[in-house]
């Protein structure tokens, strides 16, 4: 059966995440030295003892999540489960492009501290006085139905020139992630509520990602990306802003410079996946987001968490709910 890897991004972050990975295997404590290496951050102290708010700060997170999720996939293959492709969502493609060849595990940390650090002061120049500008969902709409939300957003405020709102993430059938000022996210709570969203959640996230509001990251993630070296992919890896599968390491490159400011469209993505024939799908990193998003998009392949220990020693002894 054709097993795909989901790797995910910022928000899955807690404090303690892949201690028990690190306890386990030799390998991860050597993923963990070389990280802190090529960071100069002490990450087993940050992932171990780090607080909520300190682990929030897009800086720190990015290579706390990319790290746990790649420990993760250590793990797995010491338990001989391996992937067959690879995709992520967010930051989880960095560590889905590192799966599939294209980026060198070298590599992998210090470009996504650059690109958080980036992340994070494009995001500290858009706070006010209203707040910190950030990102939430609203649940229980379509795509359709939310960029008609936003659009009237835009008209009700005379904002079709200035937009402090922008639709980042297609995340499930009924689900969609805004981001926007701390301004424009408060105007359009209300709006969204009357167009039909169920719920409107501000998100543990430190900036407005996905969106135009960041293109002076996006400027600086692309001068990052031109220093490294992008590989063709050795076995299959979808990308974000596309939602299909990336052909060759320059197109990667391009995508993921293209992601700091372009939607992630990961319910195409979910569509390609099956529709290239993969049937299991693992969430291989901290938490269970994906394995939600999954859910309420395909009933017929479940996804399943194997970010901790526990959860990996269970596939490894046979718990197929697909059979």
């Amino acid at each position: 059966m054709k097993t795909c890897f989901l790797f995910p991004g910022q928000g899955a972050q807690y404090s303690g995440m892949a201690k028990d990975l690190w306890e386990a295997s030799e390998k991860v404590k050597d993923l963990f030295s070389l990280a802190s290496d090529s960071t100069g951050m002490d990450l087993k102290k940050l992932l171990f003892e780090g607080s909520e708010e300190e682990l929030k700060a897009t800086d720190k997170t990015q290579v706390a999540v990319t790290l746990a999720s790649v420990a993760a996939s250590i793990i797995l293959k010491e338990k001989s489960i391996e992937p067959d492709a690879c995709a992520g969502f967010s930051l989880g493609e960095y560590s889905a492009l590192y799966e599939a060849g294209v980026i060198r595990l070298e590599d992998l940390f210090p470009i996504v501290k650059a690109r958080g650090e980036l992340m994070e002061k494009a995001s500290r120049n858009l706070d006010s006085a209203g707040g910190s500008a950030g990102m939430a969902a609203a649940i229980g709409l379509s795509y359709q139905e939310a960029s008609e939300a936003l659009d009237a957003l835009k008209e009700l405020e005379g904002e079709k020139d200035n937009s402090q709102v922008f639709l980042a993430n297609y995340t499930s059938p009924k689900q969609i992630v805004l981001a926007g000022t701390a301004e424009g996210l408060n105007r359009a709570e209300s709006i969204f509520k009357s167009a039909g969203a169920r719920r409107y959640i501000r998100l543990r996230v430190s900036g407005p990602f996905h969106s135009p509001l960041l293109e002076e990251a996006r400027a600086g993630v692309q001068d990052v990306l031109s220093e490294y070296e992008f590989s063709d992919p050795v076995k299959p890896v979808y990308a974000n802003v596309s939602g299909k599968r990336t052909i060759s390491g320059s197109e990667a490159r391009e995508l993921c410079i293209r992601q700091v400011v372009s939607t992630v469209h990961w319910v195409d993505e979910e569509q390609s996946l099956i529709s290239d024939g993969l049937k299991r799908f693992l969430e291989v990193g901290p938490g269970t987001v994906l394995c939600g998003l999954w859910k309420s998009f395909s009933k017929e392949y479940p996804c399943l968490p194997a970010g901790k220990l526990e959860d990996i020693s269970k596939l490894q002894e046979g718990y197929q709910p697909w059979d």
